[in-house]
């Protein structure tokens, strides 16, 4: 497999992982996984609960080391990569201090840098604009409604101004209109700000509508069934025959 340099670029090579079970034996989790993301692309990692997707995804994180094989970023080796601030984790739930506002929480991203208060501040209202709660910068999560506290942890994963994004299930918990409102804000932001997406979901329309690849995961242990290129145009709607189709296929594989 050929490693490209470019920034944002991804690359996965053979990897597998074990965990150790309940009576002491170890369950493979993944096989075998190789795949790459091109920079500034939006690649899903999909597949039926169970399938290892978040184990993936906090392997090319560097939150977890696999057995063997190994993770290539920007054309280095994960082991030897020194850049990880310029790789963010949007979590599946908010995860925001409840005792701060929206500005305090994004803010939190930033004070480990030893960075002035007063650009951590400012860096954080942009992020804030950015995800369009700039009015909302002195309110407390209980004062947000779930799609807001969404935006507030994405501004948090944004402020550190990220080549790559990485994102566990981050809009599960939506209901269906926000959650296509986020979509949208999402592929707002990783056109304007270029980035590298890669995101785990279970939801094929999800999927679909986002992605420019989606790696369809077959469990236990996972292992990948299928690359597929989503060579659609944006916005695209599931209900269009073109994307319906493509979301049939999607599903004929999990």
């Amino acid at each position: 497999m050929h490693t490209t340099a470019v920034a944002g670029a991804i690359a996965v090579h053979g990897v597998s992982k074990w965990f150790s079970a309940s009576d002491g034996s170890a369950l493979q989790v993944l096989d075998n996984i190789s795949l790459e993301v091109p920079a500034h692309s939006v690649v899903a990692i999909l597949g039926a609960s169970g399938c290892g997707k978040s184990t993936l995804l906090n392997i090319i994180s560097g939150l977890v080391t696999p057995e063997r094989g190994e993770i290539h970023i920007n054309g280095v080796p994960a082991r030897e990569f020194d850049d990880w601030r310029s790789v963010s984790y949007m979590f599946q739930e908010d995860r925001l201090l409840p005792w701060r506002t929206a500005l305090r929480n994004v803010e939190f991203a930033l004070e480990a840098g030893g960075m002035l208060r007063s650009e951590r501040e400012s860096r954080a209202r942009e992020a804030l604009k950015l995800v369009g709660l700039e009015a909302f910068a002195d309110a407390f999560p209980y004062q947000l409604s779930g799609g807001m506290r969404s935006r507030v942890a994405l501004a948090r994963s944004l402020v550190l101004e990220p080549c790559i994004l990485l994102m566990d299930e981050p809009f599960s918990r939506l209901d269906a209109l926000t959650r296509a409102q986020m979509h949208e804000e999402l592929l707002r932001i990783q056109q304007l700000k270029n980035m590298t997406i890669v995101f785990v979901t279970h939801d094929v329309e999800e999927a679909v509508v986002l992605a420019d690849g989606v790696v369809v995961l077959a469990p236990r242990p996972g292992r990948v069934r299928e690359l597929v290129a989503i060579n659609l145009p944006r916005p695209r709607d599931t209900t269009q025959n073109a994307t319906a189709q493509q979301a049939h296929h999607l599903k004929s594989l999990i």
